[in-house]
């Protein structure tokens, strides 16, 4: 079975995106690449997504966030308590070069047995 997600959308308006992820491992590998965020199913679509903050606890693993593209782009590695904030730059552009989509995928590493991840992640959606 590997990791069992849940993707909850918190808010989700014309510009604002507000997304929270939990995974629970059950030893039987990792999320390689995972679509997290699929800009043109948003409601309304839209082009790519900037990163304003990500808040949570990524337990005994690794998570990744990529933006996605013909070869995705790695946004953060994320592990332990996380807190981090972009609004003062106005947010963590997707800079994923050729043949980007504007989404946003998760891999883990290393995740064993009952690791875990909860991720809270605020968005703009960019045109």
């Amino acid at each position: 079975m590997a990791i069992i997600t849940t993707t909850q959308i918190l808010e989700q308006g014309p510009r604002n995106l507000v997304v929270h992820w939990t995974g629970v491992s059950d030893g039987v590998g990792n999320e390689d690449g995972v679509l997290k965020v699929d800009v043109s199913t948003l409601s309304p679509p839209c082009g790519s997504v900037k990163i304003l903050r990500v808040d949570g606890n990524v337990e005994f693993g690794m998570v990744e966030i990529y933006w996605d593209a013909l070869t995705p782009v790695k946004a953060l590695e994320l592990s332990g308590d996380i807190h981090l904030d972009f609004c003062k730059v106005g947010g963590m552009v997707n800079n994923a070069g050729g043949g980007k989509t504007g989404d946003v995928l998760l891999s883990t590493t290393g995740f064993e047995l009952n690791s875990t991840y909860d991720l809270l992640i605020e968005m703009i959606k960019k045109q």
